[in-house]
């Protein structure tokens, strides 16, 4: 076959005819796309390589360049030949031609070759929409969204209208770029150049574009101008409000969806799982799923078990999905793990799960290692610790920051330091929550000026603390009676623009003035807290009075402590003693009276030791 068409493509046999000549090559193209159709994208340039390629493209043979393109941006193994293409086609002159550059600008945009793709688009003598259409797309799947979006805008400038799909693309860009600015003037040219098309696929684009920006009611007010609303746009509506914790209006939504005939797909019913799982309406979303043989879908059952696992209660149900499904990936047995793990009366269930996972043959990933380590601190069990961690060292997962961040963790809580330590030491790479764990440790073993030690080296280093950090650093001082280095560190963190303060980070403060006999202070701190007092603030501040003596001011602390928490049985305690002290014995009465009539109960403690 190869001396055959060799024949005609070398000039042995121009006697022939034109018309069997272009024929054969019509015959070949036919085949060749033929096998890219049915996605054999290999066999098609194999196919080109023994009977075209060897003989040049030309005049002939230049329509067959979409096609190859084509076959060669579905095909890693062949680049070099799609370069031989490309420049083939600089050599006999064919570059100018729409159809043969675009493709070649689609190939090196498939390919990820973005310097390429913008060297054809560069050199092209004159551009159509489908040009600026695949440059813009290069950039856009390649990462380059700023390069995107300024194309766009010049594509705009050179009069050329975009059509739908590529708005909806610059759209979702603006989104990922968080350029909001120009999203809403992309929204803006719908109404002011006639020639824009807009379909439900693009308004779809800007529901998604205004519930990431944290505008609802604008979102609300383009859905609505929706004509013919599909699942993708009724999907947009329902994953937007789950974003903004809006749960009941995603339950409306997809009721609304269903009264007008439109049927929830698998993506649909995935993006509601969080909104079933906040309003306690598990079942009644999985039973939909039964009825409409959903439940049979490896990715919803998945879906659907990460939904039970993760709200405590639903073991059983997860179970049973899990047992139920026949081609069972890493994710589902991790999410089960995970489950298992959660808590104490059931982490040993997640070990064993393990096992068979091992015996079931499907490699466990980082995941699966970080709920194995969840478990382990869950039980305080040191051997399942060692056990894991060398599984993790055993199959290279060892090296992931999660994992390295959890076993430090773990290490600190069951009982060994120096093992959390040694992880800390040898790890190539560190983060915040890294130093953080293992300033936690030191604080936990009342290693106070380690701890502030190993804060100070990691500030040294060039990692800002987070809130984390600094309470742990917090309950470090407080724990060792550091005043002055608490007052320090505190100071610092309310001046870290990068660290938000919360109730714990003032109580934990609060607690470490009062101890120390510092009232006043911690009054003051308290005072200029404004609406962030909590009880436990009072609590501590109460207490501290009581220490000290201050018998008054640990009444009216107290006080407000008991309208705060009418329920909490701890805190007609805390205002008996109080009473006590200062020798108001009808007061104890009258609170103890109280507590028996309100029937009130403290929570009861226990102790290992």
């Amino acid at each position: 076959m190869v001396m055959f068409y060799g024949a005609y493509f070398s000039g042995v046999s121009r006697h022939s005819s034109s018309k069997k000549f272009s024929g054969a090559i019509t015959s070949l193209h036919s085949e060749i796309k033929h096998l890219i159709s049915q996605g054999l994208y290999d066999q098609a340039l194999t196919l080109y390589a023994q009977h075209i390629h060897p003989f040049q493209l030309n005049t002939n043979t230049a329509f067959i360049v979409p096609s190859i393109t084509k076959a060669c941006a579905h095909s890693q193994s062949h680049q070099i030949l799609a370069e031989q293409i490309h420049c083939n086609v600089i050599k006999n002159g064919f570059d100018p031609e729409f159809t043969v550059s675009n493709s070649l600008l689609s190939m090196y945009a498939k390919l990820s070759d973005t310097e390429s793709a913008e060297k054809v688009f560069n050199e092209m003598p004159s551009r159509d929409t489908i040009s600026w259409n695949s440059m813009i797309n290069c950039y856009t799947q390649n990462g380059f969204l700023l390069k995107a979006l300024k194309m766009f805008k010049e594509m705009y400038s050179q009069g050329l209208v975009a059509k739908p799909e590529l708005v909806a693309s610059c759209i979702s860009t603006c989104v990922k770029s968080r350029n909001w600015r120009l999203g809403r003037g992309i929204h803006a040219l719908f109404f002011l150049n006639e020639r824009m098309e807009y379909s439900t696929f693009v308004a779809t684009a800007l529901v998604n574009f205004y519930w990431r920006f944290g505008d609802p009611d604008m979102a609300f007010r383009v859905f609505d101008t929706i004509l013919e609303k599909n699942e993708v746009s009724w999907t947009a509506m329902i994953s937007g409000s789950i974003e903004n914790r809006e749960y009941a209006r995603a339950f409306d939504c997809i009721r609304a969806m269903q009264i007008e005939n439109i049927k929830p797909n698998r993506v649909t019913l995935v993006s509601i799982l969080p909104a079933c799982a906040e309003l306690h309406r598990r079942k009644e979303i999985h039973g939909y799923a039964v009825r409409h043989g959903y439940d049979s879908d490896a990715l919803f059952s998945s879906a659907l078990l990460h939904m039970y696992c993760e709200c405590g209660g639903e073991l059983q149900i997860a179970r049973v999905i899990f047992n139920r499904c026949v081609e069972k990936e890493v994710v589902m047995w991790s999410s089960m793990i995970a489950g298992y793990s959660q808590s104490k009366d059931k982490a040993r269930e997640a070990i064993k799960l393990f096992n068979e996972m091992q015996t079931h043959g499907t490699l466990p990933n980082s995941a699966t290692i970080l709920a194995l380590i969840s478990a382990c601190t869950r039980m305080l069990s040191l051997p399942d610790g060692y056990g894991v961690h060398c599984y993790s060292m055993k199959s290279g997962l060892c090296t992931d920051l999660f994992v390295q961040n959890a076993l430090i963790n773990m290490y600190s809580k069951c009982g060994s330091l120096k093992d959390g330590e040694r992880v800390f030491n040898e790890m190539s790479t560190r983060d915040c929550v890294s130093w953080s764990a293992l300033i936690s440790a030191y604080g936990l073993y009342g290693r106070a000026e380690e701890a502030l030690k190993l804060f100070h080296g990691m500030q040294e280093s060039g990692i800002k603390g987070d809130g984390v950090t600094y309470l742990a650093v917090l309950l470090t001082c407080n724990h060792g009676g550091l005043v002055d280095e608490g007052r320090m560190v505190f100071e610092r963190a309310m001046k870290d623009v990068n660290v938000c303060l919360s109730r714990e980070h003032y109580a934990c403060y609060i607690d470490l003035l009062g101890r120390a006999g510092k009232l006043e202070d911690a009054y003051d701190v308290v005072c200029k807290m404004g609406e962030k007092r909590s009880p436990r603030i009072w609590t501590c501040l109460a207490s501290a009075f009581r220490l000290y003596g201050r018998l008054d001011l640990a009444e009216s602390a107290a006080d407000i402590l008991v309208g705060i928490e009418p329920e909490n049985a701890a805190n007609y305690t805390m205002l008996s003693m109080v009473y006590a002290e200062s020798g108001n014995w009808r007061g104890v009465e009258e609170v103890r009276r109280y507590i028996k009539e309100r029937k009130l109960n403290k929570n009861r403690s226990f102790s290992k030791i």
